[in-house]
């Protein structure tokens, strides 16, 4: 299988579309370049992504669970586990286990203060392979902090697929550098594309959005 590192790769491009086009009519992605939004890292942005939300809609949420599934095993193939990130993929990556007829378990932001404090929570065996479901990549950080935990515990992290990437070059690099694969489901640039057609934004904001993902760290400071 050919390594994904690319901070822009989606699994297929009409699944991008489609997720793009119900993922803003839900409002689980907002845009609003004329008044962004402040995220907790300070940062100033443009688009606000909240899929928690994808829940509490059956057919997006029945659509993000049979692309998952697909693309798993288009992509990956068969394994032994799949694993969930907290919080935001816990659910989602429930609904893929059930589907494919797989175990389930999910990494925590951190582990346990009480009891056997896990950062990997459910029944798993070293050795065992496993796909990882993640939300939103943002600098893959945080995604990859359950990579790491889940090494740790001598499984075999196949790859990891998430719903939503805004495709920031860091992500890619901090991908490649823990040598794991990943891919999307959409990304920001099919995103923006089914908003302007969709008229969700004008042709004339494309140049501020577009902007934005250059330097998301330092943009309108």
């Amino acid at each position: 299988m050919k390594t994904l590192y690319f901070c822009d790769m989606i699994s297929d491009i009409e699944i991008g579309k489609q997720l793009a086009k119900s993922l803003l009519q839900i409002n689980a992605i907002i845009l609003q370049p004329g008044n962004p939004f402040t995220w907790a890292s300070g940062w100033r942005s443009p688009i606000y992504c909240d899929n928690r939300k994808i829940l509490s809609f059956p057919k997006s949420r029945t659509y993000i669970r049979q692309s998952l599934v697909k693309v798993i095993s288009k992509h990956y193939g068969s394994a032994n586990v799949i694993a969930g990130v907290a919080t935001g993929a816990i659910a989602h990556g429930a609904l893929v286990a059930e589907e494919m007829g797989l175990p389930f378990i999910y990494v925590r932001s951190a582990k346990k203060e009480h009891g056997k404090q896990n950062r990997v929570e459910g029944a798993y065996n070293s050795g065992q392979s496993v796909i990882v479901i993640e939300d939103l990549i943002s600098s893959g950080k945080s995604s990859l902090e359950a990579v790491k935990a889940l090494r740790k515990e001598g499984l075999n992290v196949k790859g990891l697929i998430s719903i939503f990437t805004y495709g920031f070059d860091t992500a890619a690099k901090n991908f490649k550098k823990a040598n794991c694969e990943f891919i999307s489901l959409c990304n920001y640039s099919t995103l923006l594309q089914v908003a302007v057609k969709q008229d969700y934004i004008k042709q004339a904001d494309l140049e501020v959005l577009e902007k934005w993902r250059e330097n998301p760290s330092k943009w309108k400071k």
